[in-house]
């Protein structure tokens, strides 16, 4: 029976490789990211070994518990196809006694429960580094390796028993976007940054309690003992028993899978509205399904964000040829996809063409049609920024920068937000229609400069006082980096909020010329 369910387990993976060739992509995607993250994470324990016990103790306790907690989150908030579903199998006429024990062993061969057995193997060599005797080390990397994947089992248990089948992908990408907001900086910064052994004490007392808890006992067990410290037998307890109980749990629900009735079939055809079902059931919510919609299907708004960070990296180049040094010119890249993420929405009304009409038809209030249009470029922005900051200042070296790049960022997205709200309703130009090809002129381009200029302009105007505070920071002038980020946080937030409801007021009172506009580009 093993072998059966082994080999169904092999050919239903490669079947992800098969069929609709938009599945056969979206699998690739999340095999590629799956690897690069975890190549990211090895190389990130692998520098604890420069760190003190203490510092290494406590970052692989934090990120072994945000791990676990992910493996149980995640197939409940995404919905994720549970191919090892016992249902699935018990129609093979296999033994329904001996089958969830055989499926729980089949659990370890998926990509992700691969990726976690690395990450171990790595954590296990680094916890051996510091005088932890290698069977505590394995012992601990075994149980945080059963705990992880039976916590995912039980996690997709519990979605498909009592959770709609059908969850929009649209959910899905949410929570892969906050994955990528925390884990990727979390891993640059551990993995690029000189510590010299300095913990934060608040970090350290999180991973104290953290270590005697299901989620961190585990993975603290090999630091305790090495260090000779109190609780070792409390962590032995914790991380036996919680892999003991969630084996049982699982094969309790396993079993119960394979007795238990279907649930009514009326909850799991219930219909998907996409970006409609996530967001508000108000106009602002409307606004941003509608918006986000368009910006992942329009190619003329694919191709502008595909350009931001090509624009942005290829900034570096011009003055590395002019001699300045590569820890300064790596600081330019981010700041000019920030200002450029703030751009993209300058002319958002241009781009609905002839589908405006439903905004004005429909009383859209304008502070809800000027929000709900900044949502897709805040949504591609926030991830990308939030992994650019971190590769800045692991090249430039000086993390103690990161409150004056986060303070410059932020004015240049949000001033920029700011004055597109405003201008796109103010001075809209004329773009290729729908269908057409990105790069294909207009015929009538009357005041496209005027749009374009100001917003641009304007956010770096904007955002001087910050980008003056940074460089007093950065060239060792005494400015603190506090300045920096409050001055340009501050900055960024009264730009956009004030230009969202000037924006609002003019988009209400101009919506007929504006309904004008864009029937006759």
């Amino acid at each position: 029976m093993a072998a059966l369910v082994l080999r169904l387990r092999v050919m239903l993976a490669l079947g992800a490789l098969r069929g609709d060739r938009s599945r056969v992509a979206r699998s690739i995607l999340a095999l590629v990211l799956t690897i690069t993250a975890t190549v990211v994470a090895v190389i990130a324990v692998r520098s604890l070994v420069h760190t003190s016990p203490e510092a290494a103790g406590t970052v692989v306790v934090l990120g072994s518990s945000a791990v676990l907690l992910g493996f149980f989150v995640a197939p409940i908030v995404c919905g994720t196809v549970d191919q090892l579903d016992p249902r699935r199998f018990f129609v093979l006429g296999l033994d329904e006694w001996r089958l969830p024990a055989v499926l729980g062993v089949a659990a370890f061969t998926s990509v992700p429960s691969l990726a976690l057995f690395v990450l171990q193997v790595a954590l296990i060599t680094v916890a051996i580094s510091f005088g932890a005797p290698w069977i505590v080390a394995v012992l601990s990397g075994l149980l945080t390796l059963v705990t992880g994947v039976f916590a995912a089992r039980i996690g997709m248990a519990l979605s498909a028993r009592l959770l709609p089948e059908r969850r929009s992908r649209e959910l899905s990408a949410v929570f892969a976007l906050l994955v990528i907001v925390v884990a990727v900086p979390v891993c640059v910064f551990v993995a690029s940054s000189g510590w010299e052994g300095v913990v934060p004490p608040i970090l350290h007392r999180i991973a104290g309690v953290l270590g005697m808890t299901p989620l961190g006992a585990s993975a603290a067990l090999p630091f305790l003992v090495a260090g000779g410290g109190s609780g070792v037998g409390i962590a032995v307890v914790t991380s036996v028993l919680t892999a003991v109980v969630l084996v049982a749990g699982w094969l309790w629900l396993a079993r119960r899978a394979l007795t238990a009735p279907e649930r009514p079939t009326a909850i799991r055809d219930r219909p998907g509205l996409g970006w409609f079902a996530i967001l508000p059931s108000n106009a602002f919510g409307a606004v941003a399904a509608r918006s986000l919609v368009y910006w992942l299907r329009d190619r003329r708004y694919i191709m502008n964000v595909v350009i931001v960070p090509v624009a942005g990296v290829l900034t570096v180049f011009p003055p590395l040829v002019a001699g300045v040094r590569l820890e300064l010119a790596a600081l330019l890249p981010v700041l000019v996809m920030a200002l450029f993420f703030g751009w993209l929405p300058h002319n958002d009304v241009a781009y609905d063409s002839t589908a405006f009409w439903i905004h004005v038809a429909s009383g859209v209030r304008g502070v809800a049609d000027r929000v709900g249009r900044l949502i897709p470029a805040a949504l591609i922005a926030v991830p990308v920024l939030a992994i650019a900051i971190p590769v800045t200042l692991a090249v430039n070296g000086q993390w103690s920068l990161l409150p004056v790049l986060i303070g410059v960022v932020a004015s240049l997205l949000l001033s920029g937000f700011g004055l597109s709200s405003l201008l796109s309703a103010l001075a809209p130009y004329a773009v290729s229609r729908p269908g057409d090809s990105p790069f294909q002129q207009p015929q009538r381009s009357r005041g496209g400069a005027l749009g374009q200029a100001v917003v641009l302009i304007g956010a770096i105007v904007l955002s001087a006082p910050a980008i003056l505070f940074g460089w007093q920071t950065a060239s060792g002038a005494g400015t603190p980096a506090s300045a920096a980020f409050w001055t340009g946080l501050l900055t960024g937030l009264a730009v956009l909020i004030l230009g969202v409801l000037t924006g609002g007021r003019v988009f209400e009172r101009r919506g007929s010329r504006l309904m004008e506009f864009v029937e006759t580009v």
